[in-house]
């Protein structure tokens, strides 16, 4: 059964609802500022950031998926119902969360040309993913609307400003490469895993391509066949190689939509 609260929020008090009368979701104006310190209530000393920091430290320690109220609550040695005046709900609590690991992006550097800034956007989200496994699991509930969310969004397409693309195509290009940073995380933390508990990478392979080598009927599945022949599942790859050809690959496909918007637009002043 789920707590009170986790699902839609039940909260009393400025932590429940939307928040001031903004029509803000209360997680937005708790990450902009936007909302007071409860005036009764909670103990002296707790406080939202106090809150934030105990869900971080339980999602880094045993997943997202221990992180509760009631977890929370027994991790600051208060009771429950007064994390309810700061936070209405979990799902609040889950943007609060990512908010604080996320951060800001690191400054571009003066000079850079698209694709360096925006390959180094994608690279300093995926150290921050990979710092941070537990926030893959958090439900992409719409655009960014948080502080450092939203920075992040800033640089992304401030490194497209110079290619000529017109907003919406910039914006396709940050989902794009946003998109393939947290899915290649997701992926590597779930093989991560599978590797940490198959005994290491070598075991974890072998097992893999002898499975199959037994299964995969030759006749059947002729490509795979040659594929697990040629020894290339069992040879490691270099560090991040599947992130770096994955991006490359975007990268370029990016750079022909930049060249052929130049030549349209090369092509329309044409007097011919």
């Amino acid at each position: 059964m789920a707590e009170r609260g986790e699902s839609g929020g039940s909260g009393s008090g400025k932590g429940s609802g939307n928040g001031s009368g903004t029509g803000l979701p209360a997680s937005i104006e708790a990450a902009w500022g936007l909302r007071e310190r409860p005036s009764k209530g909670p103990r002296p000393g707790l406080s939202l950031g106090r809150i934030v920091d105990a869900a971080v430290g339980l999602a880094a320690e045993e997943g997202l998926a221990a992180v509760s109220m009631g977890r929370v609550a027994k991790v600051l040695g208060v009771s429950t119902m007064s994390l309810y005046r700061y936070v209405a709900a979990k799902d609040e609590l889950y943007v609060l969360m990512q908010e604080a690991v996320i951060g800001t992006p690191p400054p571009t550097r003066q000079g850079e040309g698209w694709r360096t800034a925006l390959a180094a956007w994608a690279w300093a989200q995926r150290e921050v993913f990979h710092r941070n496994l537990w926030a893959l699991r958090v439900p992409v509930s719409g655009p960014p609307a948080t502080p450092n969310m939203v920075a992040w969004w800033e640089q992304g397409m401030v490194a497209l400003e110079s290619t000529g693309l017109d907003d919406g195509q910039k914006i396709s290009v940050i989902v794009l490469v946003g998109g393939f940073v947290r899915s290649e995380a997701m992926m590597m933390s779930d093989i991560g895993a599978a590797v940490a508990a198959s005994g290491g990478e070598e075991e974890f392979l072998a097992r893999h391509v002898n499975t199959l080598t037994r299964l995969a009927d030759p006749q059947r599945y002729p490509a795979v066949a040659r594929l697990l022949g040629s020894g290339v599942l069992t040879q490691p790859d270099e560090p991040d190689h599947e992130f770096t050809f994955g991006l490359d690959r975007i990268l370029d496909g990016v750079a022909v939509l930049i060249a052929t918007q130049e030549g349209g637009r090369e092509g329309s002043a044409d007097p011919r």
